[in-house]
């Protein structure tokens, strides 16, 4: 009667369940640094996107005012007018939300004017956060 019963029983055994989360475990191995590596991307694709943005803001109130903001005045310039700028010329704010955004890894956007390469340099430093690198780490500069 005993046999009976356990014949009767259904469910995994300890190696059933051991075999299926090994075979979990090498898909996601497969599959997780391909996602990874589109996410990665796609914060790149956002910074240069939001580059392009803050550009045209700073393109804007260059046709205002007759000048890009100075270095010390940086981005805050376009949501609030600095003392030096005229209240007659400046027409700002020049972003949508007055929010300077934070490139995809939280980070500020550096901005330098004038320039080295243009009459303004707008970049963020890549998920490392500092200058240089490669991959997600490289910089997104304005200027390329």
């Amino acid at each position: 009667m005993n046999k009976k019963i356990l014949k009767t029983r259904k469910g995994f055994t300890l190696i059933e369940l051991l075999v299926v989360m090994i075979i979990l475990g090498l898909l996601a191995a497969l599959v997780a640094p391909k996602f990874f590596g589109k996410i990665g991307q796609s914060k790149i694709k956002a910074a240069k996107t939001q580059i392009e943005l803050l550009g045209s803001a700073l393109d804007s109130m260059y046709l205002d005012v007759g000048r890009y903001p100075t270095t010390e005045e940086g981005l805050q310039s376009l949501i609030k007018r600095p003392d030096t700028i005229p209240a007659t010329k400046w027409k700002g704010p020049y972003l949508p939300k007055n929010k300077i955004p934070k490139d995809p890894w939280g980070n500020d956007y550096q901005y330098k004017s004038p320039g080295e390469h243009n009459k303004y340099d707008l970049y963020s430093y890549g998920a490392d956060g500092q200058q240089g690198g490669t991959g997600e780490n490289a910089d997104i500069v304005s200027w390329e």
